[in-house]
């Protein structure tokens, strides 16, 4: 969701309005949380340097151990600093930090749960949040799409931050590190934090690349099938250089 409604920071809206019942206390940052901010920064702002999001209308976290490092609500990245750190446990009670975190917490918190992942990007990019209005699946429009797990499905629309969208995204990423989001955007996973940002990056690729082959009046682009995809889910499990 974008998340602009409110945030000042220092502002009530922006701030946790004290200890909940039940709640942990709030702790300190430890070391490797401190270097996972800063990655996680860096990877916020870069969704906005490199056009997958508009203003603070993306979110991002990492896991580091039984924590997950939130971007938080309404606030812009590039004003975001080491003492930000926001960060909850895997039900959601926030351990670090003062900032309210992103209203898609629920989503986030949905993959960690449910998936063998480190990190999640989730964005409102534009071709691929076009393409989410046009058809339930991605078309095998390129044979990347096995970096995903398969052919990219869509979710069906549900309002922001709702565990119905959470629901309707885990059908949608059964078996896949990434999916469409119907009328809002895209979410990947990965291992880390450059991992789930590629994927991100791609899936907006190639529906950039699908948009504009259909746009070609009179021609349709020819598609992968399922075998020929399998054939590339094969073959990169070997890409890239040895550990």
């Amino acid at each position: 969701m974008a998340e602009q409604r409110g945030g000042e920071r220092g502002g009530r809206d922006a701030r946790g309005g004290g200890q909940g019942a039940g709640e942990p206390r709030r702790r300190g940052v430890r070391p490797e949380e401190a270097r996972a901010w800063e990655d996680l920064v860096a990877t916020a702002r870069r969704t906005v340097a490199e056009g997958l999001v508009v203003g603070t209308s993306g979110n991002v976290s990492v896991r580091v151990g039984d924590t997950v490092l939130v971007t938080p609500s309404g606030v812009p990245y590039d004003r975001l600093t080491p003492g930000d750190v926001t960060g909850v446990d895997l039900d959601g009670r926030q351990v670090l930090g003062t900032l309210v975190p992103t209203s898609e917490l629920p989503m986030h918190l949905a993959v960690y749960r449910t998936a063998d992942a480190r990190a999640v990007v989730h964005t409102h990019a534009v071709h691929a949040t076009a393409v989410s209005t046009l058809v339930g699946e991605l078309p095998l429009i390129h044979y990347m799409a096995a970096a995903l797990g398969g052919p990219v499905r869509v979710a069906p629309y549900a309002t922001y931050g709702t565990d119905e969208l959470a629901e309707n995204m885990l059908r949608a990423l059964a078996d896949r590190a990434g999916c469409l989001l119907q009328n809002h955007g895209t979410i990947t996973h990965g291992a880390t934090l450059d991992q789930a940002y590629d994927r991100t990056a791609q899936l907006e690729w190639m529906c950039r690349l699908w948009l504009t082959a259909t746009s070609v009046p009179g021609l349709s682009p020819s598609l992968l099938s399922r075998d020929q995809l399998t054939e590339v889910e094969q073959r990169l499990r070997g890409y890239g250089q040895r550990q």
